[in-house]
């Protein structure tokens, strides 16, 4: 039987992709469930920074070794810049390529055993390059997307404005998950509520310290 597989995508950078991901990993594995994850791109990852790099965070997860080989294995493409995949690439006189970066995750698709979740990078619109958005990526995947959200003032309209935007691009929304952001003037549920006013999807919420029993309903439900 194929991997279920889900792409972690947000609202925007810094939101909580990783720390999402990472949730999901630890509480299906505690379930017994095979569950693996990629993140093939990075950008702002540097070998001083690498133990605490994101792709280490989902190493960690999966209880896996930190090594600079695991990392490359999941992260192929590091970029050093902090800054959208298109301007990082570019800082290095390289490029990215859609086909190549859609292979590399269709190989992990295959490959995996139950559950895959590939996480992307920044938000569900930032360029990979000239031509291509994040977007394009989950669409030459076929896959559907883990809409990860904030509870920062504004949210409401990033998140519904981003689902709007992956909706029109025929991406499935398996779910959308709210991660509790630093100082967020509204409480998890009141933000949650008025989404489902304006949005059909499942919406989850996950309080910024680690909550066991969040992570195991969103696990739950993929």
């Amino acid at each position: 039987m194929p991997a279920r597989t889900y792409f972690v995508t947000a609202t925007g950078t810094d939101i909580g992709k990783t720390y999402v991901t990472a949730g999901i990993i630890r509480a299906a594995r505690a379930a017994g469930r095979p569950i693996s994850a990629i993140k093939p791109l990075l950008s702002g990852y540097t070998p001083e920074t690498a133990a605490t790099s994101d792709a280490a965070i989902l190493l960690a997860a999966m209880g896996r070794r930190v090594t600079h080989r695991n990392i490359a294995a999941i992260t192929p493409w590091r970029f050093t810049a902090p800054l959208s995949p298109d301007l990082a690439a570019a800082r290095e006189g390289r490029t990215l390529n859609l086909p190549a970066l859609a292979a590399f995750c269709q190989t992990a698709m295959a490959n995996a055993a139950d559950t895959l979740l590939i996480e992307g990078v920044g938000g569900a619109a930032v360029p990979l390059d000239a031509k291509y958005l994040v977007a394009d990526w989950i669409t030459a995947l076929k896959t559907p997307a883990i809409l990860v959200a904030g509870s920062y003032l504004g949210t409401l309209s990033h998140t519904i404005t981003t689902a709007a935007f992956l909706t029109a691009r025929k991406i499935p929304i398996a779910a959308i998950v709210l991660s509790e952001s630093p100082n967020g003037p509204i409480p998890l549920a009141e933000t949650a509520q008025t989404l489902a006013q304006h949005l059909p999807h499942p919406i989850h919420t996950i309080p910024r310290t680690f909550n066991n029993r969040s992570f195991d309903t969103l696990a739950a439900a993929l």
